[in-house]
């Protein structure tokens, strides 16, 4: 098959880039080799940031500047009202809330204000609060940044493209070509069911792997020091718990980021990031548990605890590697050859990413178009499951309590 493009990775990046580039008529495919969005996009809280959380010090980031702009392209896309068309995707809440445990008089809409930000944070009145937030002291705002759930997110894009997805076995025969580093000729996959090989010939070839990325470069003769890993350790409660989505923001950083959905029986399901997922990367799982249920109540004293269950995960955020190991502040890809290796660095970068990468190759001459039905009986893969649903070891207060007493 002569392409134009190959991607590797089916999360939200490699899936939203396959969109743009088949709208701008490219000729491509995505290979997936575990689940569609298995890994960052699936444990992803889905928010779509808008910029604040990077001027709580005061200051205009190029992070700040690099996503404000993000919001609004997502909302048109939710919307139906541009391309990618995600009216079907299950938008988990409009807005989500930002409180400050402190009384103090809330310098949130003033940052708002003065970095032009396009989604600026609106005070509430005491009578205008969400319950769980009745008694706090502070300040208490809402942010018309969306949450979308990424799993139905995955699903629609996939759905757009099933035919141009395939899942790949990568221990069984994946081959490169490469004349030299990377500079991939030939892509040969190994077909299970009938016994044949299918070879992929593309002028270029995309990695949106997230922490796979690594690999696939080794792979093409690169680097695997172009990238880094920065890991999150998660915490979720689940039981009688209200929806909910916030931030609870002590100073200049987010002391715990709550999102919220409902799992297959029904029960409401917290994600707990933030500062509690940064720290607790140096916690078992007991410890960390014990510190994230103090610290809500004592940001959420409102909340009743008593009958929610908890547990963790861990989680690697990709990302190209930079000084000193920090934060990228934007969307970070890079050229060797004809391969090119991305990392958004956010979900709501995404659709930055897909632009950036589909304009750079939009000089190509492009390819007649492929007969698909070499590939119509080639194997799809699922759509990940969120962590709530196959992650072990919930726990209830009284297990941890009494370890915490032994």
């Amino acid at each position: 098959m002569q392409l134009d493009t190959v991607i590797f990775g089916g999360g939200a990046a490699g899936l939203w880039l396959l969109d743009e580039l088949v709208r701008r008529e490219h000729n491509a495919v995505l290979l997936e080799a575990g689940e569609l969005g298995q890994g960052q996009t699936i444990a992803a809280q889905g928010i779509i940031h808008g910029g604040l959380k990077y001027t709580l010090r005061g200051l205009l980031t190029a992070s700040a500047t690099s996503i404000r702009e993000m919001p609004h392209i997502w909302r048109a896309c939710l919307a139906g009202q541009r391309e990618p068309d995600l009216s079907r995707v299950r938008i988990r809440s409009q807005c989500c809330y930002l409180w400050r445990t402190e009384s103090l008089i809330s310098r949130l809409g003033m940052i708002g204000a003065k970095f032009g930000l396009h989604v600026a944070p609106i005070t509430l009145s005491r009578a205008d609060r969400p319950a769980v937030l009745a008694s706090c002291p502070g300040t208490v705002a809402r942010l018309d940044e969306q949450i979308v759930a990424p799993d139905s997110l995955i699903t629609r894009l996939f759905e757009r493209h099933r035919d141009r997805i395939l899942k790949i076995d990568c221990e069984n025969g994946l081959e490169f070509d490469v004349d030299e580093p990377g500079r991939v000729k030939a892509i040969r996959l190994p077909d299970l069911a009938s016994g044949t090989d299918l070879e992929l010939n593309p002028k270029s070839v995309i990695f949106t792997a997230g922490s796979g990325n690594g690999k696939l470069r080794e792979c093409v003769g690169l680097s695997e020091t172009e990238m880094q890993n920065r890991p999150l350790h998660m915490v979720m409660v689940r039981g009688p718990l209200p929806p909910f989505n916030g931030h609870c923001v002590d100073g200049s950083s987010t002391r715990v980021t709550i999102t919220s959905d409902t799992d297959t029986h029904g029960r409401t399901v917290w994600q707990l990031g933030g500062q509690i997922a940064e720290d607790g990367v140096k916690l078992d799982q007991p410890t960390l548990i014990r510190w994230a249920h103090a610290e809500l109540s004592a940001v959420m004293p409102d909340v009743d605890l008593a009958d929610a269950e908890w547990t963790t995960y861990r989680v690697d955020r990709a990302e190209r590697t930079m000084p000193d190991g920090k934060r990228p502040e934007t969307v970070q890809w890079t050229q060797q050859g004809n391969c090119i290796s991305a990392w958004p660095t956010k979900l709501a970068f995404v659709p930055q990413l897909a632009n950036e990468i589909a304009s750079h190759l939009s000089g190509l001459e492009k390819t007649s178009l492929f007969n698909f039905d070499i590939i119509a009986g080639w194997p799809r893969p699922r759509v990940a499951q969120p962590p709530w649903e196959c992650v072990t070891g919930w726990q209830r207060e009284s297990t941890f309590a009494v370890r915490k007493a032994a």
